[in-house]
């Protein structure tokens, strides 16, 4: 698998309208995307994945989801079901609505990079970065702050 990086990579419009429309209140993947669009982009794994062989998914979309796997209490199946299903989902990836989405088995696989060596260390140091670029952009006005409790739906 190699990888080929998208950047720039914007929410379909019709997800998003679709997005809004059905969910007013948001969700949680709605406020992941909404406060930290662009937190990861595919460049920073760049090393984790050889440059030729059949291309493979977005790390930055992975990580996306594995944020919001850990948020909502999601095993490998019910994420992967989720992202395939959950229009939320869909939204906070930029994903077009009719996205099949991926096995389960490809998060295992993400994590798995992700443990190699230190990539997750360095990996959490540029998140870290940029949050705090993010926040401290954003404090002469009000920081943006979470919901005061994650909402957690069946999928």
């Amino acid at each position: 698998m190699s990888l080929r990086p998208r950047s720039g990579e914007r929410v379909p419009p019709l997800t998003a309208q679709v997005a809004r429309a059905s969910n007013p209140g948001g969700t949680t993947a709605i406020w992941v995307r909404d406060r930290l669009n662009g937190l990861w982009c595919d460049e920073d794994f760049a090393d984790w994945y050889p440059r030729d062989g059949r291309p493979g998914l977005s790390p930055a979309q992975l990580a996306t989801v594995c944020v919001l796997q850990f948020l909502l209490g999601l095993s490998d199946r019910q994420a992967a079901e989720a992202v395939r299903c959950r229009i939320d989902f869909k939204y906070a990836m930029a994903m077009e609505l009719d996205d099949p989405g991926f096995h389960h088995s490809v998060l295992a696989d993400f994590r798995d990079r992700l443990a190699e060596g230190d990539r997750a260390d360095r990996l959490l140091d540029l998140t870290l970065d940029r949050l705090n670029g993010l926040w401290c952009a954003s404090a002469p006005r009000s920081a943006p702050t979470p919901p005061t409790s994650w909402p957690r739906y069946v999928t």
